[in-house]
C-alpha cells in the first residue's frame, strides 16, 4: 500500500504519516474541522473531561507527593503537569472565591490576626493616606481594593509557592533535591490547598449554608488538619522521610507555611495599593 506524502505547512518538510518528522506539526483532516470534533473540544475545555486531569487530581488527594516524585523521576506522560493543574484550579477558585485563602480582602488584611502583626498600623496608615489622596470614603476605596486584589492575587500566587519552598532547601538539604524540585513539590501543595481548602470548602459553604458558621478559629483548625495530612503523607512519598523526623519536619513546615502566606499577603497588599 502506497503511503501518502505531505508537505509540512510549518517547515516545508516532505513526510509520510500524520505528523511531520522535523517539527511535529500535525496533518489536518476534514474530520478535524467537523462540528462533532469542535463540540468535543469545547466539552473537554469546559468540563476538563480528560483522563490525565482526573487521574492527577485524584492522586494529589490520595497520594500527596506522588505526582511531584513522578515528575522529577522523569515519568510524566501519564499525568497532567502540576503547573497546568495549578492554573486550572487557580482559575476555578478565583471565579468563586468564597473562602479567602490566596486572595485577601481589605478588611482581612487590616483585621485578621497576623504573624506580621507589627505591619497592621503601617497598613492602616497607608490605606488612610491613599483614601485621602483619592478623595473618597473608606467603603468606596474598600470596594475598589477588593476588585483589584482578586485579579492580582490570581497572578501572584506563585510568589507564595516560591517563598514556601525556601525552607525545604534547609529541611531536606541531604535528600539530593534541586531547588526546582522543591518548587514542584510546593506547586502540588498549592494544588491540594486550592482543591480542598478553597474550591471544595467554598462549594460546601455555598450549597449547605455552613459559611455563616465558618470563623477564623474553625478555618484555622481545618487548614492545619488538611495541611498536616498533606505534609506528612507527601514528605514520606517525595523526600522518603520517616519516623519522628517526619512528624517534626511536618510541624516545622506548617509554621513556615503560615509565615509564607502572611508574607505573600503583605506583598499582595502593597502591590494592590500601588496599582490603584
Amino acid at each position: 500500500m502506497t503511503q501518502v506524502t505531505h508537505i509540512c505547512k510549518s517547515c516545508g518538510n516532505t513526510f509520510s504519516g500524520n505528523f511531520c518528522n522535523e517539527c511535529g506539526e500535525r496533518v489536518l483532516h476534514a474530520s478535524d474541522r467537523s462540528f462533532k470534533r469542535f463540540a468535543g473540544t469545547i466539552f473537554k475545555a469546559i468540563t476538563f473531561a480528560d483522563s490525565t486531569f482526573a487521574k492527577t487530581l485524584w492522586l494529589v488527594l490520595k497520594r500527596p507527593g506522588f505526582i511531584s516524585r513522578e515528575f522529577i523521576d522523569g515519568r510524566r506522560v501519564n499525568y497532567l503537569k502540576p503547573l497546568s493543574l495549578f492554573l486550572v484550579l487557580n482559575l476555578a477558585y478565583f471565579l468563586f472565591p468564597v473562602v479567602q485563602l490566596f486572595n485577601a480582602s481589605l478588611n482581612t488584611q487590616l483585621r485578621s490576626s497576623s504573624v506580621l502583626y507589627a505591619l497592621k498600623n503601617l497598613y492602616k496608615n497607608v490605606v488612610a493616606t491613599k483614601v485621602a489622596s483619592m478623595g473618597i470614603d473608606f467603603p468606596s476605596f474598600s470596594l475598589i481594593y477588593n476588585l483589584k486584589t482578586v485579579g492580582l492575587a490570581k497572578l501572584m500566587v506563585m510568589i507564595f509557592v516560591v517563598i514556601g519552598s525556601l525552607p525545604l532547601n534547609l529541611l531536606y538539604r541531604k535528600r539530593n533535591r534541586f531547588f526546582t524540585d522543591h518548587i514542584d513539590y510546593m506547586v502540588e501543595l498549592a494544588c491540594f490547598n486550592l482543591l480542598v481548602n478553597a474550591i471544595t470548602l467554598s462549594a460546601v459553604a455555598a450549597f449547605t449554608g455552613i459559611g455563616n458558621y465558618l470563623n477564623e478559629t474553625s478555618l484555622t483548625i481545618f487548614f492545619i488538619s488538611t495541611n498536616l495530612y498533606f505534609l506528612m503523607r507527601s514528605s514520606a512519598q517525595f523526600y522518603g522521610e520517616k519516623g519522628w523526623r517526619l512528624v517534626v519536619k511536618s510541624i516545622i513546615m506548617m509554621l513556615f507555611l503560615k509565615v509564607a502566606l502572611e508574607l505573600y499577603r503583605s506583598i499582595l497588599f502593597f502591590v494592590t495599593i500601588w496599582s490603584i
